[in-house]
């Protein structure tokens, strides 16, 4: 309570949300759900999706994986992307995926899935939930639309990802026309330290997220 407190006190915090078709992740994850839920044990959900796609932006816009120091802005050279984990009401924890820039899709799903059971087992040594460069919060799963999280001190942002449900689109045909198709669709909302940069970046930020997650082939990612 007293941390939540404290970042509400410290960061001016601002706030901006794009809008993402999940339709290509989709694509990737209807083509290999049952081989993956057998082979792995847990299915893919659409977190490590987004998890990957903020690694990826993040190195294009540096200033979001960083922290305020007294005269400058600390921008960090390695990616530790903490996910928060509900504890059936009970509280919040936020292991760290550490070193995500170093790891693709399947490494990542299976952390976030072995971190996640063991926060909510109790079983995270203290170390795991420590540090962290950049937060994620998976407040979709609970069925949110649009989520204004805190800011986890001393980082400048936080991603929130609210719930995917499918909607009507507009689609652009191979032959240049367009059409209304039925999407997934989900808002990615971040709120964001004003101190570290403006709202120029944090906008782009996104929008390279939503980039990666809709055009990026991720069946060679696996």
């Amino acid at each position: 309570a007293s941390h939540m407190v404290a970042s509400k006190a410290t960061s001016p915090h601002a706030f901006s949300v794009v809008e993402v078709d999940f339709h290509n992740v989709d694509a990737t994850r209807s083509k290999v759900k049952g081989e993956w839920k057998a082979a792995e044990g847990f299915s893919l959900t659409y977190l490590p999706f987004i998890t990957r796609a903020v690694v990826d932006a993040l190195a294009e816009f540096p200033h979001l994986n960083a922290s305020v120091g007294d005269t400058d802005l600390v921008v960090h050279n390695y990616v530790d992307v903490g996910i928060a984990v509900d504890l059936d009401y009970q509280g919040l924890l936020v292991p760290v995926v550490r070193a995500a820039d170093s790891k693709r899709l399947r490494a990542i799903a299976r952390e976030v899935n072995d971190l996640a059971n063991r926060a909510r087992n109790r079983k995270l040594s203290p170390d795991e939930i420590s540090g962290g460069t950049f937060t994620i919060t998976n407040n979709g799963s609970s069925g949110s639309v649009l989520t204004m999280a805190v800011i986890n001190q001393p980082q400048v942002a936080i991603l929130s990802t609210d719930a995917i449900t499918r909607k009507p689109v507009v689609a652009n045909l191979p032959n240049g026309d367009e059409a209304i198709v039925i999407h997934p669709v989900g808002n990615l909302a971040m709120t964001w330290d004003h101190r570290a940069f403006d709202g120029a970046y944090a906008a782009n930020f996104l929008v390279k997220v939503k980039q990666i997650i809709e055009t990026r082939d991720w069946s060679q990612e696996l």
